[in-house]
């Protein structure tokens, strides 16, 4: 099994085709995305946690709507393929889809500027199917700081820690991908349920905000949570990153070549400094303009799953890697919510 943390196919059907599926046949191969159904079995997927988002520069009430569009589309597509998803809000679906030979589709939010500040508004995104929910985006919330934006709180307000509760209750997992230093800490510290990061990959390696740092690693293994590592170039490759972020640089020429080592890098630190039943597979396909060479879509999942047997990964690690820890902590938060 396989199962991925973020894909953002149903945005990018947003841009190109506003959620049209008679523009593209997402069962074939579709050369505008890096996800379609081709590719995805190709890729051995197993499980996918489909993104739905809306960007943050929206105000509340624009982007919860945005976000029941992104959900609705979601399921829309889920129906269109029954023979080869299926749709998953637990772990015993996704268990149950891979046996019927189809691919477990999860859905998670990404960011928590979607919710407009209600409660209410959190738990019909989860009666609708969102099983995770990154508390941030690109921009701050009233209640939560982003990495990517300026610092106002120092962590979360007393209405975030409401929202971190709220998920415990339901069962919805935590993502902290997106969100600054300080509220990763702010909440690892009040969650009683393990959390994860959706799509980063380690600071240590390449220092960029949305990457995490090794303190909040080692307080990621005491949560029993999980980082699910991004093949985003300038999240994996430190020249990247100083290329990406360079307006002269990037006019001068060639970028910097990111390859399948890379990623490797990040996944053996997460596993050096949390262990390895703290780390999983996020890759962000269609999220990001720029992957490694011969990480360019979702089919490519076995080229990491052979750089890694070569550096001594056995196959019950990369069972971990690929799809046991994240069932292990979907199982872990719908504990604490029956307990709730």
């Amino acid at each position: 099994m396989l199962i991925d943390g973020h894909n953002d196919l149903a945005w990018a059907m947003r841009e190109l085709h506003n959620y049209n599926f008679d523009a593209v046949d997402l069962s074939q191969y579709s050369p505008a995305f890096h996800t379609d159904l081709t590719r995805l079995r190709t890729g051995g997927v197993t499980g996918q946690f489909w993104s739905v988002y809306a960007p943050s520069t929206l105000t509340g009430s624009q982007a919860a709507v945005v976000t029941v569009e992104q959900i609705m589309f979601v399921r829309a597509f889920i129906e269109k393929f029954p023979n080869d998803l299926a749709f998953a809000t637990c772990a015993d679906d996704v268990i149950t889809a891979h046996q019927s030979g189809r691919i477990a589709s999860l859905i998670g939010v990404e960011g928590g500027h979607c919710i407009d500040e209600s409660l209410t508004i959190l738990e019909m995104l989860y009666a609708l199917g969102a099983r995770y929910m990154t508390l941030t985006h690109n921009h701050n919330t009233s209640w939560a700081d982003s990495a990517t934006d300026e610092r106002k709180i120092g962590g979360l307000s007393s209405f975030g820690k409401q929202v971190v509760q709220t998920m415990n209750r339901l069962g919805m997992l935590v993502d902290l991908s997106h969100v600054s230093s300080e509220v990763m800490i702010d909440a690892l510290s009040i969650t009683t349920a393990p959390a994860i990061f959706s799509h980063s990959s380690a600071r240590a390696l390449v220092d960029v905000p949305r990457n995490v740092p090794d303190e909040v690693l080692s307080l990621l293994a005491k949560n029993n949570g999980i980082c699910m590592v991004a093949f985003v170039s300038d999240f994996v490759s430190q020249e990247f990153a100083h290329w990406y972020r360079d307006k002269d640089r990037k006019e001068a020429g060639v970028p910097p070549l990111v390859t399948v080592e890379h990623v490797a890098d990040h996944i053996e630190h997460i596993r050096a400094v949390a262990g390895i039943d703290h780390v999983g597979i996020g890759a962000d396909f269609d999220g990001a303009p720029d992957m490694p060479v011969g990480l360019n879509d979702v089919s490519t999942y076995p080229l990491l799953m052979d750089a890694l047997s070569k550096r001594g990964w056995s196959l019950l690690d990369l069972e971990q890697l690929r799809s046991g820890n994240i069932l292990r902590v979907l199982r872990d938060a719908e504990d604490v919510a029956e307990r709730n």
